[in-house]
C-alpha cells in the first residue's frame, strides 16, 4: 500500500475509482464536517464551564477524527477479504473485553451504566467498536449459511447472543437493540428462513421486555416518552428540554452558536442529543438537509449492495447502511420524543472517540464494497477481444 493513501482528502488513486465510491467518500466528508461544527457549538459551554477552556471537547474529538481516519483509510485501502478473515478473532476479543468492563473495579462507571475501561485519557468502549466487526462477520456467517455445518452455525448464533447479553447487562439496551436489529436485517438480507427470524425476534423482544421490567430507570424512560409532560423536572425533564430546542428552531433556526438549550438546560447536548442543538440552531431546512444527506448515503449503500459482487459483499453493505443510517434515523427519532429516550450517538455528530472510529470504520467498509465491485465489473477491451477470440478457438478446434 502507497503511504500517500493514508493521508485524509489527498488520495491521489481516488480518481479511478468508481463513481459511487467517489460519492461515499465526499458524502462521509461532509457529513463529518458538519458534524464536527456542530459539536464545536454544542460543546463550546460546557467545556468552558467544567475544564475552563470552550474547545477542550472540540480538541479531543479532532484527536479522534484523526485516529478514525486512520483506520478509515487502511479499511477503504485493504481488500475486503482479509478483513473478512479477521473478523471472527476482532469479534471474539471485543467479547472478553465486553465482559471485562463488567468485573468490580475494572470498568468505568458513568451515569449509572459500564461501559468502558479507562486506557489513559482516552476510555475504551468495546460495544461501540464490535459493531464493524459483527457486520463483518454476521455477513460472512448469513452469507454462507447454506454451505455451513450445523455446528459452525449453532457456535456463531451463541456468540452473537453472548455479545448481546454483555452488552445488555452493562446495562446498554439501545446498543444491544441497535446490534440485535443490524444482525437481524443482516440475516433477512441473506435469505434465512422466515421461521428463524420470527423466532430470533420474539426473542429479542422476550429480552427488551425482561431488561426494561428490571431496570426501573428503562421502565420509567419509557413512561416518560409517552407522556414527558407529566414529569417535566425528573423523568421528562430531558426530553422536554430536547423538544424545546428543536421547536425553537423554527423554520431557519436561531442560528450558528445560538442555541439557549445548550446553555445548561437540555443534558448532554454535546453527544446523545446533539441533534436537538442542531435542529435549534440550523432550524427546520437544516433538519431537512441532514435529512436528504442520509437518504443519499443510504441510496448510494442500496446501489453499491445491489452491484456487490458476492452474497457476502452485499451483507456487508447493508449492515454498514443499518449502522450509519438505522443509527442517526433513531438517535433523531429519540431527541424528537418519537422513539423512547436512549443513550445511541448520532455518527459523525455525537462527541466520543469510540463511536468515530467505529463509524468511520463502517464507512470505509461501505467504500470498499463499492471499489471491489466496479473493479470487478472493469474489463479492458483489449483483454475481452482476446478472451472472445480465444474462446472461438477454442471452440472450433475440434470441428478442424
Amino acid at each position: 500500500m502507497n503511504l500517500r493513501q493514508l493521508v485524509p482528502f489527498f488520495n491521489p488513486a481516488v480518481q479511478d475509482w468508481a463513481i459511487d465510491a467517489r460519492l461515499l467518500r465526499w458524502l462521509t466528508f461532509l457529513w463529518l464536517f458538519i458534524g464536527l461544527v456542530v459539536l464545536f457549538s454544542a460543546s463550546y459551554p460546557s467545556g468552558d464551564a467544567e475544564y475552563g477552556d470552550g474547545l477542550y471537547y472540540f480538541k479531543r474529538q479532532i484527536i479522534s477524527v484523526m485516529l478514525g481516519l486512520l483506520v478509515f483509510n487502511v479499511v477503504v485501502n485493504f481488500p475486503l477479504r482479509h478483513l473478512l478473515g479477521i473478523a471472527n478473532w476482532c469479534v471474539i476479543l471485543l467479547l472478553g473485553v465486553i465482559f471485562v468492563t463488567l468485573i468490580p473495579g475494572v470498568g468505568t462507571t458513568t451515569n449509572g451504566a459500564t461501559r468502558w475501561i479507562a486506557l489513559g485519557p482516552f476510555p475504551l468502549q468495546p460495544s461501540e467498536l464490535i459493531k464493524p466487526f459483527l457486520v463483518l462477520q454476521s455477513a460472512r456467517i448469513f452469507g454462507n449459511w447454506d454451505r455451513l455445518t450445523w455446528r459452525v452455525r449453532l457456535t456463531w448464533l451463541f456468540i452473537f447472543c453472548c455479545v448481546l447479553l454483555g452488552i445488555i447487562l452493562q446495562p446498554n439496551l439501545s446498543t444491544t437493540a441497535l446490534c440485535g436489529m443490524t444482525l437481524w436485517l443482516i440475516a433477512l438480507a441473506a435469505g434465512l428462513p422466515f421461521s428463524y427470524l420470527g423466532g430470533t425476534a420474539l426473542g429479542g423482544l422476550l429480552l427488551a421486555t425482561i431488561s426494561i421490567s428490571v431496570k426501573e430507570y428503562q421502565r420509567r424512560r419509557v413512561m416518560s416518552f409517552l407522556n414527558p409532560w407529566a414529569d417535566p423536572m425528573q423523568d421528562g425533564y430531558q426530553l422536554v428540554q430536547s423538544l424545546l430546542a428543536v421547536g425553537s428552531g423554527g423554520t431557519w433556526g436561531s442560528g450558528f452558536g445560538l442555541s439557549q438549550q445548550k446553555l445548561f438546560y437540555l443534558p448532554i447536548q454535546y453527544t446523545d442529543f446533539i441533534f436537538a442543538v442542531y435542529a435549534e440552531e440550523f432550524g427546520f431546512a437544516g433538519s431537512l438537509l441532514l435529512i436528504v444527506l442520509l437518504m443519499a448515503y443510504a441510496t448510494l449503500a442500496l446501489m453499491v449492495a445491489m452491484r456487490a459482487k458476492t452474497p457476502i459483499h452485499r451483507l456487508v453493505a447493508i449492515g454498514t447502511m443499518v449502522l450509519m443510517v438505522g443509527q442517526s434515523l433513531l438517535n433523531i427519532g429519540v431527541a424528537t420524543g418519537v422513539l423512547p429516550t436512549t443513550g445511541l450517538p448520532l455518527p459523525l455528530f455525537s462527541y466520543g472517540g469510540n463511536s468515530m472510529i467505529a463509524s468511520l470504520m463502517a464507512a470505509g467498509l461501505l467504500i470498499r464494497v463499492a471499489r471491489e465491485s466496479s473493479e470487478a465489473e472493469v474489463v479492458p477491451l483489449q483483454g475481452r477481444r482476446f478472451v472472445q477470440g480465444r474462446s472461438r478457438r477454442v471452440i472450433q478446434k475440434p470441428n478442424a
